[in-house]
């Protein structure tokens, strides 16, 4: 399988997708820079990315052997059948009803590639797979999407992505030490839930430290610009407190108006490139932005 000594761990790990869109060709680009030979089988009118962002879909694709397959009809199972013989890892985005009208059911799939490990890049677990979304339905119902503005990101796709690697990785340590090859569900609802914790614990609300409560984790206006300033740890925050000339007695005093005020003001009458010497004169972890 692979070599634990290689610089690329996954070398001679042999992937197929039929996974398209974002998360499992992210996946798969993971995966071909950890070594492993990878396919992708793409329908033939291609994947939706290649028609609507070319540059994400080449980027993600680079090295990447791609090849047209149809497998509505005989000849398209059976070019696929020809790639699974060989290879240690399916990679796929369908739904669970779909993957069955194929043929590639788990039960059925195991049968026939008894040491093919299938990782299944799905909505929601278990029965919700069969039920449409997206990875902004995702993100809503985890309560990440503020007002009527989209996320700057693809967060519960890329999450996903990286859910899916780990999973991959996981089920050939699995099967290198037991000899069995499982098929393994990632839902990108789940992806959704995980970045969401933080939130869910109270870390990110209005009221919690790294929500904006307190003055040395905030977003200030700066003179020609932003700033991000994240002086949470008490040495950072000791030396902000010093700079800014703040009267900082209790760590409860990081949580009042008065201090934000402060900075605020602090923050307003410099310029990046005046705050970019600051940090890197006592060592602040703070990044301007346009």
């Amino acid at each position: 399988m692979f070599s634990p000594t290689s610089t690329k761990p996954l070398r001679g790990v042999r992937i197929v997708s039929l996974a398209l869109n974002l998360p499992g060709p992210a996946c798969l680009m993971q995966l071909k820079a950890m070594g492993a030979s990878c396919i992708k089988i793409e329908p033939p009118g291609g994947d939706p990315m290649w028609h609507y962002k070319p540059q994400a879909y080449a980027h993600m694709h680079a090295g990447i052997k791609q090849h047209s397959v149809d497998l509505k009809i005989n000849a398209g199972q059976t070019a696929l059948a020809q790639q699974l013989a060989t290879a240690d890892v399916l990679l796929s985005s369908f739904r669970p009803s779909a993957m069955r009208k194929l043929g590639l059911g788990w039960r059925a799939l195991h049968q026939r590639f008894p040491k093919l490990i299938h990782i299944d890049v799905v909505g929601a677990p278990g029965p919700l797979a069969e039920i449409p979304g997206h990875d902004l339905t995702y993100m809503a119902e985890q309560g990440l999407v503020n007002g009527l503005n989209l996320p700057p990101s693809l967060f519960a796709d890329m999450g996903g992505a990286l859910m899916a690697t780990q999973a991959t990785l996981s089920a050939l340590l699995v099967r290198e030490h037991t000899g069995q090859a499982k098929r393994q569900e990632v839902a990108l609802s789940t992806a959704a839930q995980w970045l969401g914790l933080p939130q869910a614990w109270g870390l990110t609300t209005p009221d919690g430290a790294v929500g904006g409560a307190h003055a040395g984790y905030r977003v200030y206006a700066c003179a020609d610009g932003r700033v991000a300033v994240a002086a949470l740890e008490p040495h950072f925050a000791a030396a902000l407190a010093t700079v800014a000339e703040l009267k900082i007695h209790h760590t409860s005093d990081w949580f009042v108006e008065a201090t934000r005020k402060q900075l605020a003001r602090y923050f307003k009458r410099l310029s990046r490139a005046q705050l970019a010497t600051i940090a890197a004169a006592n060592d602040l972890p703070i990044h301007t932005m346009p």
